[in-house]
């Protein structure tokens, strides 16, 4: 048996995207974000982000209605690119989100308990894994509850930030960075929205897919903007492009200047909540994928069983998680941001060109395809525009992949 049960309806697969979205990303990228692209730079970055994400979902859930099945832009690249485009977005997303994984499980380690942290990290992953082994419902039911968390906290911190008395929107002028600076940070933040297609990624698990998926994805993702950008105003508003450039936790930073420094542990809390949230969907979605590769053989293919009675890939996230583990014990993993953003988005220029082969839809205003090829140029930009040592790590493991994939192809 490996046919996934679908089960998700428009409320569910919205919950998804919004648990792979908010996590760790919006407690900590706006600082960096900042850093490249100084105060004045930093809310066009995130609207350039966030419109490339934008044009990202609306190709994704073209590509995910007319295929509904797990696997998202690996299935979609196979079916309309051919097999190596297929592969190179798999292997891509496979890699870069197992490095999120461990960061995100070392996240946990870090709040939790900063002296063991990689054994925190160790069981956040085993514990995760064992919610999403009983089923995508379970998976649904834990996220939704982690999500409501989540939004209570940044509505939290946008209250204080606003109420405390600090807040200048005069600071969102400041000056810095440079119009590579507004790229680079463009790609920083897009690691922030990556977790949209995760709706797609299940898309097999997802009801009456041609009218779900469609909406779901556009949805969750215009809620994540608009808080985001209230978020990017009162942070850089409350501390100053030069104060957040420096933050390590600029929600914490906002609520200790804006006079509530007790407050500080609650928005911690979330951080940690946040990020067991992203783990969560974060292992599903990679498993779904090597679920995926499995059954076409690019991966073993033992790990494409479906598990009778829970409707899940067992083995695949079984074995997910067993690499995230020893990458949490033996690997460092502090520059995963960067990475996880090249190799994404790369996976999202393959998105956008296998939409870009559907042909045009009627009754739409701005033609599809010009969303497909401003997300197929605005990925490929963005990710050549990130740091350069996640540029090399990054196009270094996909050309890793593609040379194995040929040797393997030349040799059957």
């Amino acid at each position: 048996m490996n046919q996934l049960a679908r089960r998700l309806g428009v409320p569910d697969a919205v919950i998804i995207g919004l648990g792979s979205m908010l996590g760790a990303g919006v407690f900590v990228v706006f600082g960096p974000a900042a850093a490249a692209a100084g105060g004045a730079g930093l809310l066009p970055a995130l609207v350039l982000a966030g419109f490339i994400a934008y044009c990202n979902a609306t190709s994704s859930a073209r590509l995910a209605a007319r295929y509904p099945e797990s696997g998202g832009t690996y299935v979609y690249g196979r079916e309309r690119l051919g097999p190596f485009a297929g592969f190179l977005a798999g292997w891509g997303f496979v890699v870069g989100k197992t490095a999120s994984c461990a960061a995100m499980a070392l996240t946990i380690g870090a709040y939790l308990w900063p002296g063991q942290a990689r054994l925190v990290a160790v069981g956040a992953v085993l514990a995760v894994t064992a919610v999403n082994l009983r089923g995508i419902g379970k998976t649904v039911t834990v996220t939704r509850g982690l999500v409501a968390l989540v939004l209570a906290v940044l509505a939290l911190v946008a209250v204080v930030g606003v109420a405390g008395g600090d807040l200048s929107l005069d600071r969102l002028g400041d000056p810095g960075g440079s119009g590579r600076g507004v790229l680079t940070a463009a790609g920083l933040l897009f690691f922030a929205f990556a977790g949209y297609a995760r709706i797609a990624t299940l898309g097999e698990e997802v009801r009456d897919p041609q009218r779900t998926i469609p909406r779901a994805v556009p949805l969750a993702l215009g809620v994540v903007l608009a808080i985001y950008l209230v978020l990017a105003v009162v942070t850089l508003g409350v501390l100053g492009a030069d104060r957040l450039a420096g933050s390590a936790a600029p929600l914490v930073d906002v609520v200790t200047v804006a006079g509530q420094p007790g407050l500080a542990w609650v928005v911690r809390a979330g951080a940690t909540i946040a990020v067991i949230g992203v783990l969560l969907s974060l292992v599903a979605g990679v498993g779904r994928t090597t679920l995926a590769m499995a059954r076409r053989r690019d991966l073993p293919g033992a790990l494409a069983a479906v598990h009778p009675v829970y409707q899940v890939p067992h083995r695949a996230e079984v074995a997910v998680a067993a690499v995230v583990i020893v990458v949490v014990l033996l690997g460092d993993v502090r520059d995963a941001i960067g990475f996880s953003s090249c190799t994404v988005l790369v996976y999202y220029a393959i998105t956008n060109a296998a939409a870009l082969t559907l042909g045009r839809e009627s009754g739409r205003r701005l033609p599809v395809q010009v969303l497909a090829g401003l997300g197929l140029a605005g990925c490929l930009l963005l990710a050549v525009n990130l740091p350069l040592g996640s540029v090399l790590a990054g196009f270094g493991v996909l050309a890793v992949g593609a040379a194995w994939h040929l040797l393997r192809q030349r040799a059957r």
